[in-house]
């Protein structure tokens, strides 16, 4: 039987921000976007606190692509960005004085989005270059593609101008028709790049925004800090517990919170409190846990569907169907259906 390799990622993360930005996207279109993605919407009151592996977010993304037969995905979602779409940290750029004060708080708070890869800006002769750099995996085009067009976009809304950009970056390789992308960013995009990167004017960045407001920036930058703090404390327990769900899980155990709360040497009362604390709950967290891996293994052709329930701790794979089906509407075999590339591999289950 092939290794598992459950939630090996999590720590790498993007935040409910994103996500819920594709299912506003799929909807605008017209989808079902709980159908096509193959789970329910982020909480709207988690206030981006809710984190999805950066594998996830990829899968989702080629989950949308399949379902719009849309190449070019990356570019028309990042374009919908708004300020609600970030949430606390969204507000507060949109208060700031000039550009510059923007991007500033943007490296400041960036893992309110995102912790996938080191954001620095280069200050040079007359440019100024974001790079992104030291990411522990390949995030692949689709995920790059949607980070820098809403960066792009999101500035062309603050700002109330489109001006110029001197060069846009990718890492993967050219799509082959490149003209959407030179016209979206108005510039030179090139592909296959040591680095993600965006370049624009020095002058740029004392740019007024449109709508300065001191008062909302100082609040929103405590809410922002606020969250911050609490999203480090959040994932540092989460991704235990996740991560001690999926081990003994593929152990064939019951992953109960008693088993957990001894791995982390704490009392399941201790634990139990500890999670509530931050707004979780055992059940659900080992719940979600448990789908997640479903989706990570039914993405594994080498997995049949039997082998995938005992590597969910399933001793019947009738019960992982049921359960399957109550996270996504479908069977197993009806998800692993819908995966194009995996058609070939279907009759293994």
């Amino acid at each position: 039987m092939p290794a598992a390799s459950p939630l090996s990622t999590q720590r790498v993360y993007y935040s409910s921000t994103y996500v819920r930005l594709l299912f506003d996207y799929l909807s605008e279109q017209g989808e079902d976007a709980a159908h096509v993605l193959g789970e329910a919407r982020p909480p709207e009151d988690d206030r981006g606190l809710t984190l999805y592996a950066s594998a996830h977010w990829r899968r989702l993304l080629e989950s949308a692509v399949r379902a719009l037969d849309d190449p070019l995905l990356g570019l028309h979602v990042g374009q919908r960005i708004t300020p609600a779409h970030l949430g606390a940290l969204g507000y507060a750029l949109h208060a700031c004085r000039d550009a510059g004060a923007a991007l500033a708080r943007w490296q400041q708070y960036e893992h309110l989005i995102a912790n996938v890869a080191r954001m620095e800006v280069r200050v040079e002769a007359t440019s100024v270059a974001i790079e992104w750099h030291d990411a522990p995996e390949p995030l692949g085009p689709l995920v790059d593609e949607v980070a820098l067009t809403a960066i792009v976009q999101f500035a062309r809304n603050i700002t109330g101008t489109r001006h110029g950009l001197v060069e846009v970056c990718f890492v993967h390789p050219s799509p082959g028709d490149e003209r959407p992308y030179v016209d979206y960013f108005g510039c030179p995009v090139r592909f296959g790049q040591p680095v993600n990167r965006l370049a624009f004017p020095l002058h740029l960045l004392a740019q007024p925004l449109r709508q300065p407001d001191d008062a909302l920036l100082q609040m929103m930058e405590r809410q922002a800090s606020a969250l911050l703090a609490e999203l480090r404390q959040t994932d540092d327990l989460e991704q235990s517990v996740r991560e001690a769900v999926a081990r003994l899980l593929t152990q064939g155990e019951e992953a109960s919170i008693e088993q957990i709360a001894a791995g982390l040497h704490v009392s399941s009362r201790t634990l139990h409190r500890r999670l509530a604390e931050l707004g979780l709950n055992f059940r659900i967290l080992r719940e979600d846990t448990r789908r997640r891996l479903a989706i990570d293994h039914l993405n594994d052709p080498r997995l049949t569907l039997a082998e995938v329930a005992w590597l969910l701790g399933y001793s019947e794979h009738s019960a992982f169907t049921r359960a399957f089906r109550r996270w996504t509407g479908e069977s197993p075999r009806q998800w692993r259906s819908r995966q194009p590339a995996r058609a070939a591999h279907v009759a293994r289950g």
